[in-house]
């Protein structure tokens, strides 16, 4: 019989491990959400207990074990057009402006999961492109990146079964955006697909491969981090952008004391910041 008891020194010691790994604060009384999502492992790797489990954690030449439980304790699930707003200012405000400046616009959803949020990305600029017949020759990419990378081979596939489909999502859009693969599952048209890319991203490590971007979507993740470690992501995302850029956060997220890159706009719903230069 598996042992999926933790005491309070292992726990201790695996949160510092996620800590430092990527940048994940776990509470004081998380021991429920790590057995949850580890226990699943124990069989897989052959171990008999989540003590033994986490102890081979700790060692940095169990890399594939590690790598499965980082992608465990980072999985979480998401909605497509999380919130509304975000996605309806992107439409409203942030293309019409952006396409002004007739260049090819860059946006990245820096925290992808399943991919939706890259996808709902994509399907705001097709329904906006539909509105403004001008706007038909724009040219928007959409990077999506992960530190799971079983997620991102998710996204890559583009395929959700009824029940991700129900979560947001339309019938409407449904029926405009997807195709019927079989056997219950729907797969996103060539349309969609074609504008959004996948890479694998630790969002504690540099950012500076990735170019420059018009728009960041970093939404409910930060919530997750250390106000020091905070503070540097949001300083790295600054660099990211272009002159004027936008950072969308979460609806509980905020900016303030952490810092000052940023401009706070109000709109009526939700909250969105620009680069000040």
């Amino acid at each position: 019989m598996l042992n999926k008891e933790l005491y309070d020194i292992e726990y201790k010691q695996f949160r510092d491990f996620l800590e430092l790994q990527c940048g994940i604060v776990l509470g004081e009384n998380k021991q429920y959400l790590v057995k949850s999502r580890l226990a699943p492992l124990m069989q897989r790797f052959s171990v008999d207990s989540l003590s033994e489990l986490v102890q081979k954690t700790l060692n940095p030449l169990e890399r594939q074990l590690r790598a499965e439980v980082i992608d465990a304790m980072t999985t979480n699930e998401t909605l497509w057009f999380r919130d509304t707003y975000p996605f309806e200012l992107l439409k409203k405000h942030i293309l019409p402006e952006l396409e002004k400046q007739q260049r090819n616009i860059k946006i990245w959803s820096a925290a992808s999961s399943s991919g939706q949020e890259p996808y709902s990305i994509a399907m705001s600029v097709l329904e906006y492109k539909q509105l403004r017949s001008a706007s038909a020759n724009l040219n928007v990419s959409i990077l999506g990146t992960d530190i799971s990378k079983t997620m991102l081979q998710h996204c890559q596939r583009g395929e959700y079964d009824s029940l991700a489909l129900a979560r947001g999502l339309s019938p409407e859009r449904r029926s405009r955006f997807f195709a019927d693969s079989g056997k219950g599952m729907m797969q996103l048209k060539p349309e969609v697909k074609q504008s959004v890319s996948f890479r694998h991203l630790n969002l504690l490590d540099s950012y500076s491969l990735l170019g420059k971007f018009d728009v960041i979507y970093c939404r409910n993740v930060l919530i997750y981090f250390s106000n020091d470690v905070k503070a540097k992501i949001l300083t790295k995302f600054a660099q990211s952008l272009n002159s004027k850029g936008f950072l969308i956060l979460g609806a509980s997220e905020s900016l303030s004391t952490i810092n000052n890159d940023f401009d706070m706009i109000r709109c009526n719903p939700g909250i969105i910041y620009r680069k000040k230069i």
